[in-house]
Order: C-alpha cells, then structure tokens, then sequence
C-alpha cells in the first residue's frame, strides 16, 4: 500500500481509486499479494 501511494504522489496524483487486491499462492506456505488502483488528481469545481 506504501509503494502505491508513493507512486502516485510521484505522478503527481492527491487520490487513488479502483483499488484492488488479488493474492495468489506461489509456494506451499508463501502467497503473494498485489494491490493496485488507478492514480488520480482530484479538484475543486469552481
């Protein structure tokens, strides 16, 4: 979730939508998780 986040501050973004989260094991007794969601700048309307 960090590197999400500092990855849209880095685009430039103030807010993340869609965020997802998707596991998936890989070994017996390891699994891998995946968040992600789309960057956005959001604004006041005047």
């Amino acid at each position: 979730m960090s590197r999400l986040q500092e990855n849209a501050k880095k685009l430039g973004a103030n807010a993340i939508v869609c965020i997802r989260f998707s596991t998936s094991q890989t070994k017996d007794g390891a699994a891998e998780i995946i968040i992600y969601g789309t960057a956005v700048t959001i604004r006041k309307c005047k």
